[in-house]
């Protein structure tokens, strides 16, 4: 098996790269559970603000997973049970954790590097990345739990599109499906990846993890109890709050310290 899982990390921002190159950022059984077990640290974390998944090299974001493990990993039911429980595992933790995540997307994004692109909160990528859900062509299905984040965010129409013709398309159809929120030029993505992590660890960090639970929560038809609409005005008692409304009459930069 090649390839891995590589962390970057400051007091603020984790990178993490799926760093495969060889394989176009194919991603092995290791290299899931590695990814869920970074994730599920991250989502301990009280100092970090933001984390950046990316593809190692030029050419990839991900290219799901890798097929050449299919025959000792994926060879039946009962292995694909086993490795589906990696593969969900770590796509909940990227979905769950409370830490504001984008993916940052170079060239190729299929299969289970689509699935995981969609379950981060926010997506940019270069004008020459294409995407592609080619799983019909191998046999194979999304299970449910690989499905949820691609449907959550491009609906069923869209979805079941992308799985039935399996097609590969750019980056301007993935920005009207809405897969992605911005295309870049390959000169100003690196520039504008920073700037982005910037705008949101520039944010209050508190506000940033309850608005993720809330919009989360929202997708639930369920009502609202008492205490998460209480929790809707939480932030008026933090220290943040007091910080952000006295630097905004003042004129002056606040600086957020998440309590």
């Amino acid at each position: 098996m090649t390839g891995n899982i590589r962390i970057e990390q400051t007091a603020e921002v984790a990178t993490v790269w799926i760093d495969n190159p060889a394989k176009k950022n194919a991603i092995g059984r290791a290299m899931w559970i590695a990814l869920g077990e970074a994730f599920a640290g991250f989502a301990r974390s009280a100092s970090l603000r933001c984390i950046v998944l990316r593809g190692a090299g030029e050419d990839a974001f991900g290219s799901g997973a890798d097929i050449a493990e299919f025959s000792t990993t994926r060879a039946n039911r009962a292995q694909a049970t086993e490795f589906a429980h990696h593969v969900h595992g770590a796509m909940q933790q990227v979905r769950d954790c409370p830490v504001p995540t984008l993916a940052a997307i170079r060239g190729i994004c299929v299969g289970g590097g689509l699935e995981l692109a969609a379950v981060c909160d926010l997506r940019i990528c270069t004008e020459d990345s294409r995407f592609a859900v080619p799983i019909a062509r191998l046999g194979a299905t999304l299970a449910y739990a690989e499905l949820q984040g691609l449907q959550d965010l491009v609906g069923p129409s869209v979805a079941l599109e992308l799985l039935l013709e399996g097609r590969t398309f750019g980056a301007a159809e993935a920005l009207a499906k809405g897969l992605v929120g911005r295309v870049l030029a390959r000169a100003d993505f690196e520039a504008e990846t920073a700037a982005t992590v910037a705008r949101i660890c520039a944010g209050a960090p508190l506000s940033a993890r309850w608005h993720k639970r809330f919009v989360r929560r929202l997708r639930s038809p369920a009502p609202l109890t008492p205490d998460e609409i209480a929790e809707g005005l939480a932030c008026f008692d933090t220290e943040d709050y007091r910080t952000g409304y006295r630097t905004f009459l003042d004129k002056t930069t606040p600086t957020f310290v998440g309590r």
